[in-house]
């Protein structure tokens, strides 16, 4: 029967099952199985140029959900203390935003933490990337495919604390489509002022299973510490800085994953260097271009409990990829209420509102905004916390 139709007719029907249907069908016979695990049918499935039965609510978020006795804000990154309990769902990015499915994560990769939680790097293809290199050094990452159950851990890489000294990074995750690899990209700035080369990169193959240093980061610039990723059109990007004899000012650092080199693109011109300022990066454009969120972020309460009085979000977009001339902003948002705080901006779904998460007193709320009503949505999406718990949502 496993032969009795042409190959390309028995490509087309395999093409349309879901991933754990083709998990059970290498099984089949190794006609299917070579089939299956040939990276051109991967490519192929995960993308579709047949419009299948119900491809309405096809786009899928991914949230981290984790409850705590306590918490701090890291810069950018939510740190909850004494975990209680950690769920990853996928919602459809639809009106309701509904479960799709809730995954667990594999017990046995949590017995090496660094730090108390991991936290979601980025997402690609169904992929998920995780790190625990926040708040204090520490070296697990991983790739996990929630589909079949299966994760990797990354070997150590090569910049650390024991090797280097102290430092700031961040990483990037994503695919390079002209080699078929998925890789995950890591950007060092070394602490000690008397280096002249004080930014390091190191990428790994998940094809070769190792990492390999990319030298020195050019242009020359400073890592905030863990700071955001957005993967868009084959290319990583960073919010980083960099600075002179005379200023500093802020760029996007990029690197574009088939051809492995750095370059940059410029920040709206009216944003300044402070070194109390937030900046987070996103996709938006339906995953086209790259969105900017820009709030206050004061240094000197960092390790305090999260949530400010000065809770004011900027919502920037690059309405045509590349230009710096399309940077345009959308909205300066303010909390409706003096007890409600903006603690983050998440993303920009399909229909281009924005997933916020706001605190009010002890209770937090997932909303989304439409920025053409420049109003919250009436129905809050989902309540994330219940009295005396902290959630994190990535």
């Amino acid at each position: 029967m496993a032969h009795s139709f042409p190959e390309e007719i028995m490509q087309e029907i395999l093409i349309r099952l879901s991933v754990k249907s083709l998990i059970k069908c290498t099984s089949v016979c190794k006609a299917w199985r070579s089939m299956i695990i040939n990276q051109s049918f991967i490519h192929a499935h995960l993308n579709p140029t047949v419009d299948f039965a119900n491809q309405n609510d096809i786009d899928l978020l991914l949230l981290h959900r984790i409850s705590g006795s306590n918490s701090l804000n890291y810069y950018q990154n939510t740190v909850i203390h004494k975990v209680k309990d950690e769920v990853h769902s996928v919602h459809h990015d639809n009106q309701a935003f509904d479960v799709y499915s809730k995954i667990e994560f594999p017990i046995a990769a949590k017995k090496n933490y660094g730090n108390s939680h991991l936290r979601v790097v980025g997402t690609c293809d169904g992929l998920i990337c995780l790190a625990d290199d926040v708040p204090s050094y520490a070296y697990n990452f991983i790739i996990w495919n929630p589909a079949i159950k299966k994760s990797v851990t990354l070997p150590k890489p090569g910049i650390t604390y024991q090797t280097h000294g102290g430092y700031d990074a961040s990483i990037g995750f994503g695919f390079d489509a002209t080699t078929n690899d998925y890789k995950v990209v890591r950007v060092v700035s070394l602490l000690d002022e008397d280096d002249e080369t004080p930014t390091l990169a190191e990428v790994y193959s998940l094809a070769t299973g190792t990492w390999r240093s990319l030298g020195c980061v050019s242009p020359a610039c400073l890592i905030d510490k863990a700071a955001s990723s957005a993967f868009v059109n084959g290319v990583l990007h960073w919010p980083v800085v960099c600075q002179t004899d005379v200023d500093s000012y802020y760029i996007i650092l990029t690197f574009d994953l088939g051809k492995e080199v750095f370059s940059q693109i410029p920040m709206p011109k009216v944003i300044q260097w402070d070194s109390k300022l937030g900046l987070q990066l996103s996709v938006s454009d339906n995953r086209k271009s790259i969105a900017l969120f820009m709030r206050p972020n004061n240094r000197e309460d960092f390790f305090m409990d999260y949530g400010r009085e000065d809770s004011v979000l900027d919502i920037w977009v690059m309405k045509e990829y590349g230009r710096e001339e399309s940077w345009t902003k959308l909205i300066t948002l303010n909390p409706q209420d003096p007890k409600t705080i903006f603690l983050s901006a998440l993303c920009f779904r399909k229909s281009e509102e924005v997933l916020l998460l706001l605190k009010e007193k002890e209770k937090q709320e997932l909303v989304s905004l439409d920025l053409r009503a420049s109003s919250y949505s009436t129905r809050a999406m989902q309540s994330l916390t219940k009295r005396k718990n902290r959630f994190v949502v990535q």
